[in-house]
């Protein structure tokens, strides 16, 4: 296990009802001017954006509104929230949304305070140390961990770039949980919600750092659950203990308690970015179709053990043969994502070959796969899986 700072100072507020007696006092903490950062509009279908005007309002705070924030958050909507931050002398940000719309604050907090265009913060990568506008933030999908985490993923489709940045000050000073925000969570994002905070366990799971027992069996709770509770949810849209979890599972798998004390970089959210970029598909939906591929690729007899622990740890395959077994759970990991109605083929999501040199070649010149990864994978590795999620496919 290699040396490793654990921080995570992001006050959590799970449960309930919070937010009648809670919010304003949060958000005086910081100031009354306060940017409310959200997505399509269903936050207005299910009152939660009627609830949270209403409380701003009678505790005399200045809203200012950015909505349409993208499910891939795009750095156009960044741009305009710092102009509007800058514009209002915002003191704190509200975002109330999932992933992308905490990311796209995360990043319009940080650019408020850079001469820089916000891009050429995401180029320096995960690099960024200045400082930020103070982010609050109401979570409504279980997925992505951002409401918990420092980094964020924002998508130049001028470029066909999906990359991520990160720093100390983009971490939320405070996020509400409340399980009951998702329960009108449509089916396919629920799923693909589920897709994505597997794959933040997968990723640091299948690493190359060894003695990580405790990182790699909370790994192992977290993604039991995970399996357990996601069917629940498709079929019980209002089971709270399975919305609960599904939410605690999202901020759990990315707040570094499953990484930190590891060293070496993700394989397919790599390869994924890419997808996303190109076409502007669901995060969640992309990685669930490449990660089974990206599993049956990489297995060979220096990676079967692990391989093996994660068919009989959480699949709970009893198999004595190695290779028998995590070829078992691969097909697994397959046939759960192919039952929670995920589309597993490319096509299905409209993605032909056409691009899949010139993703492959972006996808190790942003990332150092090809040196850091699980299993190094070269641009001719990255083309191959895509070839493989062309078709449906059998691992046994």
């Amino acid at each position: 296990m290699d040396n490793f700072r654990f921080y995570v100072p992001t006050d959590i507020r799970f449960g309930q009802d919070r937010l009648a007696s809670e919010l304003t006092e949060v958000l005086d903490t910081y100031g009354k001017n306060v940017l409310l950062v959200y997505g399509g509009g269903s936050i207005k279908k299910n009152g939660l954006y009627d609830q949270i005007i209403n409380l701003l309002e009678g505790n005399q705070h200045t809203i200012v509104e950015l909505s349409g924030v993208e499910p891939n958050p795009r750095i156009e909507t960044v741009r305009r929230g710092v102009a509007l931050c800058r514009e209002h002398q915002i003191d704190v940000i509200l975002a109330v949304g999932g992933g992308s719309t905490i990311d796209c604050s995360k990043v319009i907090a940080a650019g408020v305070f850079s001469e820089e265009d916000p891009w050429e913060i995401i180029l320096g990568r995960k690099g960024y140390q200045g400082e930020a506008l103070p982010i609050v933030t109401i979570l409504t999908l279980a997925a992505t961990g951002s409401e918990m985490n420092s980094g964020a993923v924002i998508s130049n489709l001028e470029t066909n770039q999906k990359l991520g940045v990160g720093g100390p000050a983009m971490m939320p000073k405070v996020s509400f949980l409340d399980p009951a925000n998702t329960f009108t969570v449509p089916a396919y994002q629920t799923a693909a919600g589920s897709a994505d905070i597997l794959s933040h366990l997968f990723e640091s799971y299948f690493n190359v750092t060894a003695g990580t027992d405790v990182q790699d069996f909370v790994s192992e709770g977290l993604m039991r659950s995970v399996i357990k509770h996601c069917p629940i949810a498709l079929k019980e849209p209002d089971n709270y203990d399975s919305r609960a979890n599904l939410m605690w599972a999202s901020s759990l798998a990315l707040n570094g308690l499953t990484r930190n004390g590891k060293h070496g970089v993700w394989s397919c959210h790599a390869m994924e970015h890419e997808l996303s970029a190109f076409y502007d598909i669901t995060h969640g939906i992309g990685l669930a179709i490449l990660t089974p591929r990206w599993m049956a690729y990489v297995l060979s007899e220096q990676t079967v053990n692990k391989f093996a622990q994660f068919a009989k740890n959480v699949w709970d395959i009893t198999e004595a043969d190695k290779m028998k077994a995590a070829k078992q759970g691969i097909q697994a990991t397959y046939d759960y994502f192919k039952a929670c109605g995920i589309p597993m083929t490319l096509p299905e999501v409209g993605i032909d070959a056409e691009k899949f040199t010139e993703m492959a070649k972006q996808a190790v010149a942003h990332s150092t796969i090809k040196t850091s990864a699980f299993v190094p994978l070269s641009e001719t590795d990255v083309e191959n899986i895509y070839q493989e999620c062309l078709t449906e496919s059998d691992f046994i």
